[in-house]
């Protein structure tokens, strides 16, 4: 049976790329569940209304509707792990990564059924987005790693290179939270009307104004640092490959400045909220693309072999060295 299965590294590497997509898209079709008013369209989980077909309702089939896709997704997601132990030749660490996959769509599911006992609670609901979030961070991982064989990429000795781009993540991650406090103050609560969501209130009626404003703050440092470490990639030589993904991450960046700026003016129009969501996701994966093609550095000591220190028995001695 694994001769059967087994496949090349330029197979495997098309499906973990299919499984990136099939990941990233999931996080877009359940931002439009939440924006559509459907986040309880199945108030139970994981049937809907106690059956296992939804209702002929709009809502129910949307909501439903996702559920389905997360289905298919995990079934990828279990064929990437699968083949990753057929692949030829065997790499372990693909293996690991590949086995994350549906174990972190298990989560989403489980998580998901929460959500919903629990009415879209905020806390839940940001978990949600968040832990998707954190499942991309192995899908974009597995993606990258089946690109290139070991050894194949130059480790590099630009450590304020590497460390610029890498601190780039935690910035990123910080604005997506944010900005999922600001989706759960604001007025699409995931539920359709008549339905009673709760709703961030800790600073009471003006609370959607002043996590935006906080959003918007930190966006824009993000947007700044993405620029300064272009430019900083740019004076030290960076290689194209490293500064494509910091490029298409800047313009993606001022989109959603513009796009943010116009829908809160708008009063958060549906439409709009779903394209600053996907752009918001879209981002991610830039960022974790960035500090893919950053690479890695070289270790700070290496043992190396000095010809001018004899060693004990006639031979030479190693000695460490700072690379």
């Amino acid at each position: 049976m694994r001769e059967r299965l087994a496949v090349t590294p330029q197979q495997y590497r098309r499906v973990a790329y299919l499984t990136l997509a099939g990941l990233t898209v999931i996080v877009l079709t359940g931002a439009a569940v939440r924006l559509t008013g459907s986040g309880l369209g199945c108030p139970d989980w994981p049937k809907c209304y106690g059956k296992a077909l939804p209702p002929l309702s709009t809502h129910a089939l949307i909501e439903f509707g996702n559920r389905a896709f997360s289905g298919i997704v995990g079934i990828l997601t279990v064929i990437a792990a699968v083949l990753a132990f057929t692949r030829k030749p065997f790499r372990r660490d693909l293996a690991l990564l590949a086995l994350s996959l549906p174990l972190g769509v298990v989560a989403q599911a489980v998580l998901g059924g929460f959500t919903v006992r629990e009415h879209l609670a905020p806390g839940f609901v940001m978990a949600h987005y968040g832990l998707s979030m954190l499942v991309l961070i192995a899908a974009v991982a597995l993606a990258w790693r089946s690109t290139y064989e070991p050894g194949t990429r130059p480790r590099s000795t630009d450590r304020l290179l590497v460390w610029s781009v890498r601190a780039l993540a935690p910035l990123g991650a910080l604005t997506i939270f944010v900005g999922t406090a600001a989706t759960a103050a604001g007025p699409h609560a995931g539920g359709s009307p008549g339905q009673r969501i709760h709703r961030l209130h800790f600073e009471g009626n003006d609370t959607l104004r002043w996590v935006v404003h906080r959003h918007a703050t930190i966006a824009a440092l993000f947007g700044i640092a993405v620029i300064g470490v272009w430019l900083l990639q740019r004076r030290r030589g960076a290689s194209q490959e490293a500064l494509e993904p910091l490029t298409v991450l800047g313009v993606l960046l001022a989109a959603q400045g513009l796009i943010g700026s116009v829908q809160y003016e708008l009063r958060l129009p549906t439409d709009m909220v779903w394209v600053h969501v996907t752009l918001a996701t879209l981002s991610w994966v830039v960022v974790l693309w960035a500090v893919a093609a950053a690479g890695q550095l070289v270790p700070r000591v290496q043992t190396v072999a000095d010809p001018e220190v004899p060693a004990v028995g006639g031979g030479r001695e190693p000695r460490l060295a700072a690379r």
